[in-house]
């Protein structure tokens, strides 16, 4: 039988240490949440590799290699006052992993069948603070966010995406530079958007088709 919390140990260990992952609470929380919930059963002793899980459907979706996913989720400074939109949530786990540093996550998939998987995967781990709804931002409404942080690579980041930012918020997302992606965070203030790239990084893209909006650097 799988020892699943000694693979978590290691994980943390070998994988997010080594990569300069040193914030407490993103180490804490990867520790303990259960990955293996989250990926196809026969890739459930896989689920600790350092390297993308495919999740099925019709959109090519996946789930982020751990290291990566924790040196974005440290990049993106989350407090546990924040209210955050984690786009392109796939099966939940990043978003299983954001309930544990902020107020309230709501995860967004474009697909249908995973969004319902990721509501059982949360709700079966008792996360309140979290949940996914199906579908592309529109489905958010009227609802604002401190945090959007976008679980695959864009080629430039859509003005819808920051239409839900709160004014003070960010976006943390992978964005294409020529022949590579560049892990940057956006601050939005007023009616202006400021961008720094912090590290390079890989992923595959978001289903998505966003619309060029032109940031003030």
């Amino acid at each position: 039988m799988t020892d699943f919390g000694r693979l978590r140990a290691v994980m943390v260990d070998n994988q997010l240490r080594t990569s300069g992952v040193t914030d407490w609470g993103v180490l804490a929380q990867m520790g303990a949440v259960p990955r293996e919930r989250f990926v196809p059963a026969e890739r459930q002793a896989l689920a600790y590799i350092d390297d993308i899980h495919w999740l099925g459907g019709g959109r090519e979706r996946f789930m982020m290699a751990p290291a990566t996913l924790a040196k974005l989720l440290q990049l993106a400074e989350i407090n546990d006052t924040e209210s955050v939109l984690d786009v392109g949530a796939g099966t939940g786990y990043a978003t299983a992993v954001i309930a544990g540093l902020a107020a309230s996550v709501v995860g967004l998939e474009a697909d249908a069948a995973l969004a319902q998987a990721a509501n059982t995967n949360l709700t079966g781990l008792g996360l309140a603070n979290a949940s996914v709804i199906a579908g592309d931002v529109s489905a958010v409404g009227t609802r604002m966010f401190d945090l959007v942080f976008v679980e695959g690579t864009l080629d430039v980041v859509a003005d819808a995406l920051l239409g839900v930012v709160k004014d003070g918020g960010r976006l943390v997302a992978l964005v294409r530079d020529g022949g590579v992606s560049v892990a940057s965070v956006f601050v939005k203030t007023g009616s202006t958007v400021t961008a720094r790239g912090e590290f390079n990084a890989t992923l595959p893209a978001l289903d998505t088709t966003p619309r060029t909006v032109e940031f003030v650097f």
